[in-house]
């Protein structure tokens, strides 16, 4: 199997970035569409005019109506066919930017991501999940290439609530033990082959960026003010661990978030909390050094990120419940089984009470 690693064709990080985003977009089109939900046109409108206020590109609003769903995407292919529209632009969280991304599929036209948080690294990724309208999962569309841009305006990120920053770091701080494993057993990665050198020095630099600078990022980002420490973890959660995750690959940390969704009393918590506890379990399955696991869970204390049971909402563990989970993880196609060793339900299940039991023991401290 051949090595493959992919990326957008340009990342922009930076102070007052959307006030410069014509300047990205006129080389792809005259012509874009802006989809972006009612609130965030109301905190972001007058950035976006002022950048394009001199340009040659137009910029038109498309309200976006609050699912990656197959009638909102066709509604917008439409509405781009209509217009004459020659760009997407989304601007906004997860569901809008994977719209966006489907819309310029299906209508081939560039697309053009502008994050508003980091709270996950699917901004760069040549994917979007699709829901039914009612908002339960569909599919995944996997598409031929990443994003043209992504643009990252930091003074628009430090606006947002920190937790969801922090989530970001949860959802980021698996990327580099799931390209180690997906290396050890030669997996395949979602860019369609083996991970690459490249790949796996950004997964490792995005992990200890983290480390370094995640508690430095976290201070800074309550006071709703933008340092060093805060643009590189930006930059670890939204272009290292979309890289390192999408090029390196999963396994086991995102599949035990996926088994968690199962349970009603996780579903107030974030995407990336659910993967940050994946991990620790995934390194307790792995027998990982406790230094490492150490590591990992202090990290998680320090942030904000939950390490027990009791954290992600499950206040009376149910033996049946956390087996649910585990047999959900553990599913034949899950990405558990990019692990270098074979994964069982019970491999998960215990490794779930024992991870629970260790986070515990630290809390009390």
């Amino acid at each position: 199997m051949a090595q493959v690693i992919i990326a957008p064709g340009k990342y922009v990080q930076g102070s007052g970035e959307l006030k410069r985003l014509s300047a990205y977009v006129e080389p792809l089109g005259k012509k874009a569409l802006c989809l972006i939900s009612e609130s965030g046109l109301k905190r972001n409108k007058e950035a976006l005019d002022t950048g394009f206020a001199d340009s040659e590109a137009e910029i038109i609003y498309e309200v976006f109506h609050g699912e990656c769903c197959k009638k909102e995407i066709d509604r917008l292919v439409d509405t781009c066919n209509a217009e004459k529209i020659e760009v997407i632009i989304g601007v906004g969280g997860g569901k809008t930017l994977d719209t966006a991304k489907a819309v310029g599929f299906y209508g081939k036209i560039p697309v053009v991501i502008v994050p508003t948080i980091a709270s996950t690294d699917a901004p760069c990724s040549a994917l979007s999940v699709v829901y039914t309208e009612d908002g339960v999962f569909e599919s995944y569309l996997f598409l031929p290439k990443n994003p043209d841009v992504v643009l990252v305006d930091t003074d628009v990120i430090v606006k947002a609530p920190t937790r969801l920053l922090v989530a970001g770091m949860g959802d980021a701080l698996a990327t580099y033990f799931e390209a180690r494993a997906c290396e050890a057993s030669g997996a395949s990665s979602c860019a369609g082959g083996t991970t690459t050198k490249a790949a796996m020095a950004l997964a490792k630099l995005c992990y200890e960026t983290l480390i370094d600078k995640g508690e430095l990022a976290k201070a800074a980002a309550e006071n709703h003010v933008c340092t060093k420490a805060v643009e590189k973890v930006i930059e670890a959660n939204t272009f290292l661990s979309g890289i390192g995750f999408e090029s390196g690959g999963l396994a086991g940390a995102h599949a035990i978030h996926n088994g968690f969704t199962v349970l009603s009393q996780c579903h107030h918590m974030y995407h990336g909390e659910k993967v940050a506890f994946g991990t620790i379990v995934q390194l307790v399955l792995e027998d990982a050094p406790a230094e490492e696991l150490m590591e990992v869970m202090e990290f998680c204390i320090a942030v904000g990120l939950p390490v027990t049971l009791e954290e992600l909402g499950i206040t009376e563990v149910k033996p049946e419940e956390i087996m649910a989970v585990a047999e959900a993880a553990a599913a034949e196609t899950e990405t558990i089984h990019n692990m270098p060793f074979p994964v069982t339900a019970q491999d998960v299940y215990g490794a779930i009470i024992a991870a629970d039991a260790i986070g515990r023991e630290l809390l009390e401290d």
